[in-house]
């Protein structure tokens, strides 16, 4: 099936963004599709989170366009923005809840400022997406009683709560050490099967991130390459990505594509 715009959730046309003489964002092109999960990955310092502040709207590129259904962000008159970010929910790498907050009351802000919800219906969703993350029975509890891996339960508890049609994730496992990354893959998987929100991760968790994705992009020198299935990424033929792969997961990959080459053509 071809792809139309009706399925594009986020499109970067031709964005350039420079810092000073810096160029840090080159003609980047991306199309994020609605319902699926689109990682980006590549080296620090190549632009991750600068091209998610562009989705989230919170910078502005000097050339091109940032589009959100279809709509230009930069275009947007403030009310306009602030109506299209009630569609985005964020889980930050710091997860950022406020500790002078219990946890009942960092889920429930966003609910709290940006809509006329009761308090009954913001207790019964406050404590839903809580159970959605296995966090029962925390509500009380301030942000410094909790582990680290609670505490990324937590930011996806409130990332979620406005009931976004789409998430954004800034290297949502800094900080935890394997069993608590893989928990919160878990959590990723099966928050974003039941919702069916629009995910964008930047991460630089290498191989385990491309388990979530059903797109994978590499921004290398400014410029987006791939943005394609993490199976096609992984044996891509194009050399900065070839590298990249086998700089971050060894020459299995190689090995593999040579192997099912020779079977092909025997």
């Amino acid at each position: 099936m071809s792809e139309t715009k009706q399925n594009i959730a986020i499109e970067l046309v031709d964005v350039e963004r420079s810092f000073g003489q810096q160029k840090v964002l080159n003609k980047i092109n991306l199309a994020v599709r609605e319902g699926t999960t689109t990682v980006i990955v590549g080296p620090s310092g190549q632009g991750k989170s600068v091209v998610l502040k562009h989705m989230l709207g919170l910078l502005q590129p000097d050339r091109g366009r940032v589009l959100v259904y279809g709509k230009d962000l930069a275009r947007m008159r403030k009310s306009e923005l602030k109506a299209v970010r009630q569609d985005f929910g964020v889980l930050f790498q710091n997860v950022a809840l406020f500790d002078s907050l219990n946890i009942f009351d960092n889920v429930a802000l966003p609910l709290r400022e940006r809509t006329q919800a009761g308090e009954d219906e913001i207790r019964d969703n406050v404590r839903e997406k809580l159970a959605l993350m296995d966090l029962d029975g925390v509500e009380e509890k301030f942000p410094a009683q909790l582990s680290g891996g609670m505490k990324k339960r937590v930011g996806l508890a409130r990332a979620l709560v406005m009931k976004p049609r789409i998430v954004f994730f800034d290297e949502p496992t800094t900080g935890l050490d394997v069993s608590k990354s893989n928990e919160i893959y878990r959590l990723f998987f099966k928050t974003q099967a039941r919702l069916k929100y629009t995910a964008v991760i930047v991460s630089h968790d290498v191989p385990k991130i491309f388990k979530l994705a059903d797109y994978v992009a590499l921004i290398h020198e400014g410029q987006i390459l791939g943005n394609i299935p993490p199976e096609q990424f992984q044996l891509s033929d194009n050399p900065v990505i070839r590298a990249f792969v086998e700089e971050t997961m060894g020459p299995i990959y190689s090995s593999e594509r040579e192997e099912r080459f020779f079977y092909e053509k025997v």
